[in-house]
């Protein structure tokens, strides 16, 4: 018995130490992310199980936090040292992280793999020529229309060729009988979109120089405000009454609506046939895009495990189908039979628009004081709206105001 034992107790010690050894071999990879919080956390689950179930060697612990908390929290573990492996970034956000240093650069591991995502989606996360993040979801701006207005007013379908005459001459048709032919906001987001859509800026290219007052941009903005004022396509606010653009769309009351795709559900039960297309530009194509990312910290101890948990969460089959059924924002991946479920979907009919549209993608001029920036401009082109300054006035005092931010 005693022999038995001590057979037993041997064997015993001998799988603690397997065991002890093994997780001595494992390596935790730590998470945080605002946009899985709070309702998609059983798809991260299941995106982490799926990766553990492939890399047995790799653990990943997350943590979540609500987008009004995260950037305070994320700021305070970074300052303090204690930065998780890999966390999750909106562009915006993203280059202020990449000037300070603070992003490994993962362009060495991705290697040839860059093929795997929409190349213009990826190069938004790439700093001074290294890629510091891959792009994680996006989503963006297109044009709706309703096809029933188009038909009774018979004028064709917005087609891919289509620039900003032609949606003006559809939008002078389509207006009739309390009907209005084409909505777009007057705000910043709108506006630096626009503006590249008729080969304007708001800064140059490396961000030296504040071009908003070019002779390009001041067309744009007399252009958009002539759309309410001059043609009459365009409701002004006094005419919506208090009625989101959204809201008259869906009520059968705007023909053409440029918005976001995130707007799919809402007009799925629109009394009426809706599609979707591409903007018309008047010299380019250009098109918002909203991007989320995801990094690792330049102070992670096992940047290879931390970079594998990266590249499955936005890439992997198992990711992208489980983010799709759940409606969690959209992969830009460049394999379109991941995003088969996604455009399989029947309405809008015309979802490949949604991926079409990444190749003209457009994002802002993020700078230091991004805020004051976007404050300071939206406060002339309400001006320009109102009509208390001319479009050329507006853009040179935003232009005086973006010098002194920077």
């Amino acid at each position: 018995m005693k022999i038995i034992n001590k057979l037993f107790a041997t064997v015993a010690i001998a799988s603690l130490s397997v065991a002890g050894f093994a997780n001595a071999e494992s390596v935790t990879v730590k998470y945080l992310t605002f946009s899985a919080a709070p309702n998609y956390i059983k798809e991260l689950d299941a995106t982490i199980a799926a990766f553990e179930a492939k890399n047995p060697d790799i653990e990943v612990e997350y943590e979540t936090a609500g987008w009004e908390a995260y950037f305070t929290k994320l700021q305070t573990l970074v300052a303090s040292g204690k930065a998780p492996d890999t966390y999750e970034l909106n562009h915006e956000n993203f280059v202020t992280y990449a000037s300070k240093g603070a992003l490994l650069d993962i362009g060495g591991m991705l290697g040839a793999d860059k093929s795997i995502y929409n190349a213009t989606a990826l190069d938004v996360f790439t700093h001074d020529g290294k890629q510091l993040g891959l792009v994680e979801s996006f989503s963006n701006v297109v044009l709706f229309y309703n096809q029933e207005m188009f038909d009774a007013a018979g004028v064709d379908y917005p087609a891919e060729s289509w620039t900003w005459k032609e949606e003006l001459e559809a939008a002078q048709k389509l207006t009739k009988d309390g009907n209005w032919g084409a909505f777009a906001p007057i705000q910043f987001w709108e506006f630096y979109k626009t503006i590249a859509q008729n080969g304007g800026a708001i800064l140059n290219d490396d961000k030296t120089e504040v071009v908003i007052d070019s002779a390009q941009n001041v067309e744009t903005l007399t252009w958009m405000i002539d759309k309410i004022n001059k043609y009459k396509v365009t409701p002004s606010s006094a005419q919506m009454a208090g009625q989101s653009s959204e809201d008259m769309f869906k009520a059968g009351k705007i023909g053409m609506l440029r918005t976001g795709i995130w707007m799919f559900g809402a007009f799925n039960d629109a009394p009426f046939k809706w599609d979707i297309a591409l903007e018309p530009g008047n010299t380019n194509k250009a098109h918002h895009f909203f991007a989320n990312g995801v990094v690792v910290s330049d102070k992670t101890e096992n940047p290879e495990q931390a970079f594998k948990w990266i590249k499955f969460l936005t890439s992997s089959q198992e990711a992208v189908e489980l983010r799709i059924a759940a409606g969690w924002e959209l992969p830009a991946v460049s394999d379109p039979k991941y995003a088969k479920a996604y455009l399989d979907q029947p309405i809008p009919p015309s979802r490949d628009v949604v991926f079409k549209a990444l190749d003209s993608a457009v994002v802002p001029p993020v700078i230091a004081n991004w805020n004051q920036l976007t404050d300071a401009v939206g406060k002339e082109l309400e001006a320009a709206v109102l009509g208390t300054k001319t479009p050329e006035q507006a853009l040179k005092d935003a232009k005086v105001a973006i010098q002194a931010i920077m």
